[in-house]
């Protein structure tokens, strides 16, 4: 839309290798629930495996319905790995040739902390069968514990001495005063992110609300931060909010003699605009600017969220790159050069931020000089 706020491709905010697209590397995301974007499927299906701890008898149906379980872990899944087909190739993520396997620990409302460890200990147990090299959890555990006794805590550590690397999303508690650090981004294994505002240009940097340590056992987290505010997500299909974002996208486009005709052609979709259809177009515009502003629209099938979840994935998909400049990199590896390459940002708290931000290009190019 034309009235939208500038929102760059990750690729372009981090300055990272658009060349390197996590080939033959595969990511497993646990989240409250999936869908099979267009972005994951298209030109061919990359989701490799489904997974519901909950439910153990698989439907493919599942991954093609619009239950709100499914908003979070399709946009975290696509800000890593989608290939921007409905965007036609902007709003891609950088491991955009990665295959997929994804595993629902729960629902929109409520997941629950065993549920992730029973997640975790299945994405360990089918590995080797589906060359799962990189993790992905953007959500986060019910309770602090300690990782000497959490089994969630206990179980990312397994997971990582198996040889798979893990990023959790911090969480977004940092107003919070106690600004708690959840299992599993709390185990010392796991690669915790936060998030900054970058403006969604990459130019300057400001704080996020990121949740920050010391944890319970006095671990500084996160390690890392990556950009978690204008960060562009896929709409869910087939969904009212989709049909509205659609809906404003063709009225932003349209010459004002096509406003009213286009209104009276797609009734029922946005009450108020049914209500303005026979007004003058300028009032029109103004609406439709408006309505897209508050859904935080970007197009007629994105919009843009912000939230550690999705700051998470971004650190995934650098990840996956790693591995595919580098295949022979162990997780331990990984976590090291990623936040060796970072670059700490001025004017966010040492304690919110860790190393700093993640550099894309720096850690790959670490990790493929150790290649040799």
């Amino acid at each position: 839309m034309k009235r939208a706020p500038r929102v760059l491709p990750i690729a372009e905010r981090l300055r990272a290798d658009t060349h390197l697209a996590g080939r033959n590397v595969t990511l497993a995301f646990l989240d409250s629930g999936f869908y099979a974007h267009p972005d994951l499927t298209t030109p061919h299906d990359r989701i490799i495996a489904y997974y519901d701890v909950t439910n153990t008898e698989w439907r493919k149906d599942v991954l093609h319905g619009n239950d709100a379980s499914a908003w979070h872990g399709m946009m975290t899944s696509v800000v890593a790995a989608g290939n921007g087909s409905l965007s036609k190739g902007k709003y891609k993520g950088l491991a955009y040739e990665s295959s997929l396997v994804l595993v629902k620990v729960g629902q929109a409302r409520r997941i629950h902390h065993d549920d992730i460890r029973r997640g975790l200990e299945w994405v360990t147990e089918n590995r080797h069968h589906h060359n799962i090299r990189v993790v992905n959890i953007s959500c986060g555990g019910d309770y602090e514990e300690s990782y000497l006794t959490d089994g969630l805590c206990r179980a990312a550590d397994d997971a990582v001495r198996a040889g798979l690397f893990i990023v959790a999303a911090v969480g977004n508690a940092g107003h919070d005063p106690s600004h708690p650090v959840l299992p599993p981004a709390s185990a010392p294994s796991v690669l915790a992110v936060g998030g900054f505002n970058d403006g969604g240009h990459g130019e300057g940097a400001e704080g996020y609300h990121s949740s920050y340590g010391p944890t319970i056992d006095g671990l500084q987290k996160p390690e890392l931060i990556a950009p978690s505010i204008l960060v562009a997500a896929p709409i869910l299909p087939n969904t009212p909010t989709a049909s509205q974002a659609r809906l404003y996208s063709m009225l932003d486009e349209a010459e004002d003699d096509r406003l009213h005709a286009i209104l009276s052609d797609h009734p029922g979709i946005d009450g108020e605009l049914d209500s303005v259809r026979d007004r003058d177009s300028y009032l029109i515009r103004q609406l439709v600017a408006a309505k897209g502003h508050e859904g935080k629209v970007l197009s007629g099938h994105y919009k843009h969220v912000d939230g550690t979840s999705f700051a998470a994935p971004i650190v995934a998909s650098v990840a996956a790159q790693m591995f595919e400049a580098n295949p022979r990199l162990r997780p331990q590896e990984v976590k090291q050069i990623l936040c060796a390459t970072a670059r700490r940002l001025p004017g966010i708290a040492a304690e919110r931020q860790g190393f700093g931000c993640v550099q894309p290009r720096a850690a790959v190019d670490a990790a493929r000089s150790r290649a040799h």
